[in-house]
Order: structure tokens, then sequence, then C-alpha cells
């Protein structure tokens, strides 16, 4: 399946764009975001605040807990981010992919990755033409087991 590049922009696209509207918010460039911003545009895990922050601490012991969670929720209220909440562990997760895409839910390890579908852009532009709204994101799980839970069931039958 081909991946329309206009829809996943590149990291460094991505943080430009964050760094730009967090400017134009008021909030100050701070290393500590920036970081936020180019963790979560490379992150393809679909973090929480709380696994940014582990990660990002270890490399710069200034960054706070506060720093995290507020950068990312200013991106999400500037749509430059998605919140998306996974059924089964109830994590807030974060997700810098705004184009129409699903994602796969694995149910036992929580895992969840992003699943382009070019049907999913066909379906957007029919519910923008028929219903007039002008959308601003689309959400759609899949839930089932990854390949490695499979497997592991697999292994213990």
């Amino acid at each position: 399946m081909s991946i329309n590049p206009a829809l996943f922009p590149d990291p460094d696209t991505l943080v430009a764009r964050m760094k730009v509207a967090l400017r134009e918010a008021g909030l100050r460039l701070t290393p500590q975001r920036v970081a936020v911003c180019q963790a979560l545009a490379e992150s393809t895990t679909h973090p929480t605040a709380q696994v940014l922050f582990e990660q990002l601490s270890t490399q710069d012991a200034a960054l706070s807990r506060g720093t995290v969670y507020n950068t990312l929720e200013a991106l999400a209220k500037m749509g430059l981010a998605q919140q998306l909440v996974v059924a089964g562990d109830g994590a807030m997760r974060f997700d810098s992919n705004l184009g129409p895409h699903a994602h796969l839910v694995c149910t036992r390890c929580h895992r969840v990755e992003d699943y382009a579908d070019p049907a999913l852009d066909l379906i957007t532009t029919d519910v923008t033409q028929r219903s007039g709204y002008e959308l601003r994101g689309l959400c759609v799980f899949y839930h089932g087991l990854c390949p490695a839970c499979r497997a592991a069931e697999t292994d213990h039958r």
C-alpha cells in the first residue's frame, strides 16, 4: 500500500509547524518544548506523556513532567496532535500523524500502530461533501492481537 507523503509529513516538517504554532500561541520555545515536539513527531508508537517524559528526562534533567504534559495539551488544542484513548489500558496517548488513517490496537500488549488505508481518504471526502462539515480529525481503531502476541499465543498452545 502506498502512503501519501502529504498526509504523513516528515518529522522535521511537523516540528517546524509545531514550533510556529507554539510561538503564535505565546509560548516560549524552550529547548525542552522543542524536544517534546521532536520526540512526538519522530514517534510511531503513540506515546503517553509519561513515556515521553521518561524518554526525554534522561537527556535533559531540567525537563519537568508539567512541560511535557502542557506542551502535548497545547499541541492537541492547536490541532497539531491527536489525543487517543486506547481501550484496555485507558492511557491518553498522542499522535502527530493527522492524516486520515486507522490505528491497529493489540488487545493484549496495547501496542498501537498506524494503518494507512486509501479508502479512508474517500470516506472522509464523502462525509465532508455530504454533511457540510469541515472535518478536522478521524479516529478509526481496529482491535485484535499483534503479530508478536499471536505468536506467543500459538507457542502456549
